[in-house]
């Protein structure tokens, strides 16, 4: 018996099956394939419904900024409606977007914890990070996203005829079909594979091309192309927990932690007194939750928190 998938693969699956259905003509072996997924797993039926449910939400025009005129032509068809209705499916500040034939030539920007999933024409699946700012272009040769600011993690579809190539400043990321993430930074890129492979360089070395597989990481820089890639196989969900709407601390000082809170969140976390940031921290929380994580912090690091409307001091006692 194969592993157990976990809840975010089916989610993710289920969204992918949400998209084929809008996407394609419903036929008897179309048909027939989805009740074997659906039959599968007995926790994919409600993952489906959800799914089918925030389809149905979609407002493409609103949220990805197209013309009118293209939106009515995309807007999402009704045939595969949930009976009584959809409901909302935006849970701890991650939300679903997209269109019945997917994202084809858009740009998408989140803002300040805002976590966004978005389905491409082509099948594939973005969860667009905090304060990001990316461009996607799908025609008959190439897929192309311009991750201009951010981080995007990528759920690939095959297609062996169009490569699906990421540009983030000089770095490029290139795909077949598999699954990874892009952080850019000032002067390069973190690139984490999740799924398959991918081949990573720098347009300033070319020829200086690495390939990496399921569970590694390595820093592209733009000037010099990719460093020595790491084994991350054991944080991957850890370092993906943002896709949930999660952080995720194991060992991490609390100088870091408070960065990436503050990624999210207009109130921002402070640390004052020395020798405080360098305290390591473990435990799960909401992005969006920073004075849930500043009370954890008073009890475990024995520290004093004062809050007011706009920062969240953390200090010595």
């Amino acid at each position: 018996m194969g592993e157990r998938a976990t809840a975010k693969v089916i989610e993710d699956q289920a969204l992918a099956w949400v998209a084929r259905l809008d996407r394609e003509t419903s036929h008897a072996a179309l048909e027939a394939e989805l009740n074997a997924w659906l039959e599968g797993d007995s926790r994919r039926r409600g993952a489906f419904l959800r799914a089918q449910a925030a389809w149905m939400q979609l407002d493409r025009a609103g949220v990805l900024g197209v013309s009118e005129e293209r939106e009515a032509r995309v807007r999402p068809s009704r045939r595969w409606l949930v009976a009584g209705g959809a409901v909302a499916a935006a849970v701890g500040g991650v939300s679903v977007w997209g269109v019945a034939r997917g994202v084809l030539d858009a740009r998408i920007r989140t803002v300040r914890g805002e976590i966004r999933r978005v389905p491409l024409e082509d099948g594939s699946m973005l969860a667009v990070n905090t304060e990001s700012q990316l461009k996607v272009a799908l025609d008959r040769t190439i897929r192309r996203v311009d991750l201009e600011r951010g981080e995007t993690w990528f759920q690939v579809a095959k297609d062996t005829a169009r490569p699906f190539v990421v540009v983030a400043g000089d770095v490029r990321v290139r795909a077949v079909g598999t699954a990874f993430s892009v952080r850019r930074h000032e002067r390069g890129s973190d690139v984490l594979v999740t799924e398959g492979v991918v081949e990573v360089w720098s347009a300033h070395a070319p020829e200086h091309v690495r390939r990496l597989s399921v569970g590694d990481h390595a820093f592209v820089s733009e000037a010099m192309g990719p460093g020595m890639s790491q084994s991350a196989a054991a944080e991957i969900d850890r370092r993906l927990a943002w896709r949930d709407g999660e952080i995720v601390l194991d060992g991490d000082t609390l100088g870091d932690a408070v960065v990436e809170f503050n990624r999210y969140n207009t109130r921002q976390l402070r640390i004052e007194g020395p020798g405080l940031a360098s305290e390591a921290l473990v435990g799960r929380f909401r992005t969006n939750e920073p004075e849930a994580f500043a009370r954890a912090v008073a009890v475990t690091a024995d520290a004093r928190v004062l809050m007011d409307d706009e920062v969240i001091r953390i200090s010595r006692l």
